[in-house]
């Protein structure tokens, strides 16, 4: 069973989290290629990130800028910041209240197929609402979590985008727990007009803790991918 190292890194600053996921991502990549050119016997390491993220815009390389309603003077009035990033999707938001998870693994460890990767994301997220009496499931051809996904009150509650590099990956995923979610009128959400956006507060009509859910689903995913936690 492969192990993954878990890090908490509470309310951080995206930029600082996207350095360090940079940072573990090219440390992988690099031992790879020093295994592959006989260089090096040690294993690849695998890392999980929790953490939430002041408020913040990032647009995917594939994304439309004009997807992001506000102009700089906006942006600075509703303390948010933006950026563009090398992940793939559209736009989208972070802030406090949404769980941010961004796992850093070596795909060899588990399976080389980066569709089936986005599934088990998807499926960690639908089982961790599931424990909560959600019903959640995916919309065809769209990417994340949705709730009545297939009616005209679909509504998205997870966000995925990720970035894979020799079947390492980054990036990950954005579950609004008991986010504001006014934010997300500010943009078009990974560029769909069409429907809308929730939370777990939302749906159950109660407060609910980030810490709380972070739980359930740190238990689902290591499910889902069949591997233990180390610190």
């Amino acid at each position: 069973m492969p192990e993954v190292i878990y890090e908490d890194l509470g309310l951080i600053d995206y930029k600082e989290a996207w350095d360090y996921q940079e940072k573990l991502f090219r440390a992988t990549v690099d031992q790879k290629i020093r295994i592959r050119n006989g260089e090096s016997n040690d294993s690849t390491q695998n890392y999980i990130l929790f953490c939430e993220h002041p408020h913040v815009y990032t647009l995917g390389k594939s994304g439309d800028k004009n997807n992001l309603l506000l102009n700089e003077a906006a942006l600075e009035a509703n303390n948010a910041s933006y950026y563009e990033i090398n992940r793939g999707g559209d736009i989208t938001y972070h802030g406090p209240g949404q769980l941010v998870v961004y796992p850093i693994f070596d795909l060899d460890h588990f399976f080389s197929d980066i569709h089936k990767y986005l599934r088990f994301l998807e499926e960690s997220v639908i089982q961790t609402l599931a424990h909560y009496g959600i019903e959640a499931g995916r919309v065809d051809g769209l990417t994340g979590v949705w709730i009545d996904g297939n009616s005209p009150k679909a509504r998205k509650i997870c966000a995925i985008g990720v970035k894979s590099s020799r079947w390492v990956t980054m990036h990950g995923i954005g579950f609004n727990v008991c986010s504001d979610l006014s934010y997300f009128s500010h943009i078009i959400p990974c560029g769909i007009q069409d429907k809308a956006v929730t939370s777990m507060e939302s749906e159950l009509g109660r407060a609910i803790s980030v810490a709380e859910v972070a739980e359930v689903l740190k238990s689902k995913i290591a499910a889902q991918f069949e591997f233990s936690y180390t610190v």
